[in-house]
């Protein structure tokens, strides 16, 4: 049986138009049918005679909610509801179950391509003949207040200008409202073009729900302007804020000429209204221009010439596999065309990683495009050489870089083989649940200003940070790096945006991506309101001066030093104030590394990394090109290659429908844990509120985005940190069962539930563009078999089994030993006893010479600490989790690490032998 709409859902009452289109939507139209199938079933019992022809509940209900969506969607439309409504007040319930089941399947996505029967002969007798392999369809979004006559004009002279010969077919969805074109946009993403003509209103006549209304209110603002003109630019901008891959064309009566002067940054072209042809070829020439993927095409058209191999790839063509006696089973597992399309070559349509020209070249300009960058790189062995490429080329000998202890481990190798001087920051941390959460901003300035105040901010580099961290813990980017520019105003960031790509295809998840806030920095920098903001901060700061220091653009060895006139009070007014960087003096100079293979579609180990900097061809290009060449293989794998062209060509088509979906399924499973009696006995989604402390927010909700997009908007607009939603850390403490053994134990050897990360009390599970309802249902369906068997457990316990239960709850519910803060560097690692910086690499290769280094077991070295004795760390320990190095070459080890590594309970420490224990310098 199919389920109702939720009411949960925002589905919203009668006609209201609710945020969760897409599940609300599916979900009414499987209701419906069932229920159109029960009224067929009692008239076809009842030897044909028709029950009363007032419609049940149910179906009256839905049909308003579907009238009132349906105007958003071209197919099947709001005059297909309409339809169907007379075809079922007449009691034709066979017809109209034909009228429906094929709208369900659709919609649920069952056939993506199908096309639904139209009540509309006339609108049927327009569609063009489909080929064999369907077109790819799409909407276009037509915004004007026209009747319905000319809306079928449009439509018609529109249609007629189809040709066998398109690539691409498309209906129009036209809407009359400035409000209605937000809408649409926000719930169908099917559109991927918008028409303006001047005559659309202001305001939207539809009912919209809470939900809908708060969102357009902060979104839009008060009032939106009156002029046609301001109007028709200020929607513009905005449906490039919500889906900047859009195309947007308009459509004017009258001098155009004049308008096409000054819009052409926000139009792809203006046409006046009796080009039909050309509107129509540049319609499918955007959708031609994002769906190219060259180096895909390229490796594809290169598998299906033939060819005569002799280069050093036995494995191409398929030479070493298809006729082989032994090992045929390989091709036969992974079919033909992997081996076709493998090779070494790099001309004939394909490309060199190491030197593009061609059609690899195309493709990273063209994920460039998508992802906001001026420039973005393929990488095919992971984000782990991303982040080195970025730190080598950056960074030189002495350099000093902040960095976030917790990062990944490849940030902390990359640092040691860099030479850098490391200044670690720590991560507040969440005791309770054994891992951290983020830097908070003080801490970084805190960290800046210290450096000032030793006079050594000149030296200090880069800025490294996770965003966002393993557990779904987000930065707010833009604020960093404003505030982090008011002090150093050339400072270099790496946004480590590993578990992040897909966020740059949302409109509320973007405002966080490192190279939306770039761009949005540098529109303000531009901006010369923005200029008078610093001067005026400037005055108010008064004594405290410029947070800058000397005021030079590089940060002069006396900046902030002894006369400067700058001290600790001082410091403190700046670390309580939000900064305003001097736009004429502040270097835009940003990366983000993303492993596109985590959460976009990519074979493994595809990653990409993203440039946004003013200075990259005159400090960074050379340096970045031998940082290139020194980490990439020169016999990459072209498949990777590839998957990243076609996962960069999905998200610029259905990134926004995908990524709002997933959200909307981790809400999902958190609703469910909430409610489900038995599951919540054992189980709780940790929020907000477990996550992020207090002082880090102004909002107050535990899961913003269950109360809707307006409440996920104001969080990621006002807090410092917010809560990924498609993270969820489900605390298991009450199950007496730790992370370790839940997820092999139970989950994988069980049910096969895969999952990344664990704690000692917690299980992340994280919710993909590739997860179905399906397997949200089969998830919730398996945390309720093992409540059930703890449940079971738990009655046949005896006496002494109740009191061993309740002492494992206890230890996964009490506080364990504190997570360690970075202690420090050993005194001959540093440079100097003010600042905390040290050389990982001088001690890394210390541990080279003989004799330098020695094992101590946890109760040698805690006796020896306890003596007074400095025990120095001569290589990574990195438990797993959290995943973090808890030692580093050079790092004194304290009391407090040796606890915390005592309480860890996992299978997996690298850099430690269990049989010999710690490595030591002794040297």
């Amino acid at each position: 049986m199919a389920a109702r709409p939720n009411a949960d859902d925002d589905s919203g009452s009668g006609g209201e138009v609710p945020s969760s289109a897409w599940r609300v939507r599916a979900d009414a139209w499987e209701f419906l049918g069932y229920a159109v199938k029960q009224l067929a079933a009692a008239t076809s019992r009842s030897g044909g005679v028709r029950p009363p022809r007032e419609l049940p509940r149910d179906v009256r209900r839905l049909l308003p909610l579907l009238e009132s969506l349906e105007m958003y969607w071209a197919s099947p439309g709001q005059q297909y509801v309409m339809e169907l409504r007379r075809v079922l007040e007449a009691a034709e319930y066979p017809e109209a179950l034909s009228l429906i089941e094929p709208v369900a399947r659709r919609v649920a996505g069952h056939n993506q391509h199908a096309q639904e029967p139209s009540p509309d002969p006339e609108r049927e007798a327009d569609r063009v003949e489909e080929p064999a392999e369907a077109r790819k369809r799409f909407e276009v979004l037509v915004i004007d207040d026209i009747s319905s006559a000319d809306r079928e004009a449009l439509q018609a002279e529109l249609f007629s200008q189809r040709r066998p010969a398109d690539a691409f077919n498309y209906e129009l969805v036209c809407v009359p409202s400035f409000e209605d074109a937000i809408v649409a946009i926000l719930l169908n993403p099917d559109i991927q073009a918008c028409v303006l003509r001047p005559g659309f209103v202001p305001n939207s006549r539809q009912r919209l729900s809470r939900d809908v209304r708060s969102f357009l209110d902060r979104f839009l603002g008060k009032s939106l302007p009156q002029r046609p003109l301001d109007r028709i630019l200020s929607l513009a901008e905005k449906l490039g804020q919500l889906r900047p891959e859009l195309d947007l064309y308009l459509v004017a009566g009258v001098g155009i000429e004049e308008l096409a002067g000054s819009l052409t940054r926000q139009f792809r072209r203006i046409f006046r209204r009796q080009d039909g042809l050309e509107l129509h070829l540049s319609l499918l020439a955007g959708i031609a221009e994002r769906y190219e993927a060259p180096f895909f095409h390229a490796v594809q058209q290169y598998s299906r010439k033939p060819a005569g191999v002799f280069h050093a790839l036995p494995v191409s063509r398929g030479g070493s596999v298809i006729h082989s006696k032994w090992i045929n089973d390989l091709g036969e597992f992974y079919g033909l065309n992997l081996l076709l399309a493998e090779t070494s070559a790099t001309s004939g349509g394909l490309d060199s990683l190491l030197d593009p020209r061609g059609s690899l070249k195309q493709a990273q300009k063209l994920a460039a495009r998508a992802f906001g960058a001026q420039k973005s790189l393929f990488v095919t062995n992971g984000t782990s050489t991303a982040n080195k490429i970025v730190h080598q080329s950056i960074l030189a000998p002495g350099d000093v870089v902040l960095v976030d202890r917790n990062c990944h481990k490849s940030h902390h190798y990359a640092l040691m083989l860099a030479g850098a001087q490391v200044s670690y920051l720590d991560a507040y941390p969440l005791n309770d649940f054994s891992f951290y959460g983020a830097v908070p901003l003080e801490s970084i300035k805190r960290m800046l200003l210290d450096y000032r105040r030793a006079g050594r901010l000149h030296e200090v580099k880069m800025l490294a940070l996770t965003n966002c961290t393993f557990d779904g813990i987000v930065y707010d980017v833009e604020r960093v790096m404003e505030e982090c520019l008011a002090i150093k105003p050339d400072l270099v960031f790496l946004w480590d945006e590993a578990w992040f790509a897909f966020a740059g295809f949302h409109h509320i998840y973007r405002r966080r991506t490192a190279m939306a806030s770039t761009r949005s920095l540098e529109k303000s920098f531009a901006d010369p309101a923005y200029a008078r903001r610093h001067a005026e901060q400037l005055r108010e700061l008064g004594a405290a001066g410029d947070p800058a220091g000397g005021g030079q653009a590089g940060g002069g060895p006396d900046d902030g030093g002894p006369g400067s006139g700058v001290g600790p009070v001082n410091d403190e007014l700046l670390l309580k104030t939000r900064l305003v960087p001097d736009p004429a003096k502040a270097r835009l100079r940003v990366y983000s590394t993303q492993s596109t293979h985590k959460t976009l579609t990519s074979l493994r180990q595809g990653s990409m990394i993203h440039i946004h900097d003013q200075d990259f061809g005159q400090l960074n290009e050379e340096s970045f090109r031998e940082a290139y060449m020194t980490h990439t293989s020169t016999s990459p794998n072209y498949q990777i290659l590839a998957s990243l062209d076609m996962g960069r060509r999905q998200v610029e088509f259905e990134g926004y429908e995908l990524v709002q979906r997933q959200a909307d399924l981790a809400v999902s499973i958190a609703q469910a844990v909430a409610r489900h009696p038995l599951l919540k006995k054992y189980f709780r989604v940790l929020g907000t509120k477990d996550l992020i402390p207090a002082q880090y927010r102004e909002t107050n909700r535990q899961m913003p985005l269950r109360d809707g997009l307006a409440a996920m908007s104001e969080a990621w607009e006002r807090d410092e940190f917010v809560v990924d939603p498609s993270r969820l850390t489900l605390h298991i403490g009450l199950t007496g069962v730790d992370g370790d053994t839940f997820k092999h134990d139970y989950l994988m050897d069980k049910y096969g539930i895969q999952v990344n990360k664990t704690s000692r009390n917690s299980v992340l599970f994280m919710t993909n563009i590739g997860t179905s309802r399906s397997a949200v249902a089969y998830l919730v369906e398996v945390l309720v078999k093992l409540a059930e068997t703890f449940e079971d457990e738990q009655s046949g316990l005896s006496g002494l089994g109740q009191r061993a239960r309740r002492t494992r709850v206890a230890a996964l519910t009490s506080t364990p030993p504190p997570l360690p803060d970075f202690s420090r560097f050993a005194e001959r690692f540093r440079k100097d006893a003010e600042t905390p910086d040290g050389n990982m690499r001088a001690a890394y290769f210390e541990s080279y010479k003989a004799g330098s280094c020695e094992y101590f077991s946890a109760a040698e070295l805690a006796r020896r600490i306890a003596a007074g004795e400095e025990m120095v760390s001569a290589s990574f320990v990195t438990p797993y989790p959290p995943g973090f190095p808890v030692l580093v070459p050079g790092q004194v080890i304290t009391e407090e690490i040796l606890s915390f590594m005592s309480a860890l309970d996992t299978r997996e420490i690298h850099g430690f032998n269990a049989e010999l224990g710690f490595r030591v310098l002794t040297g």
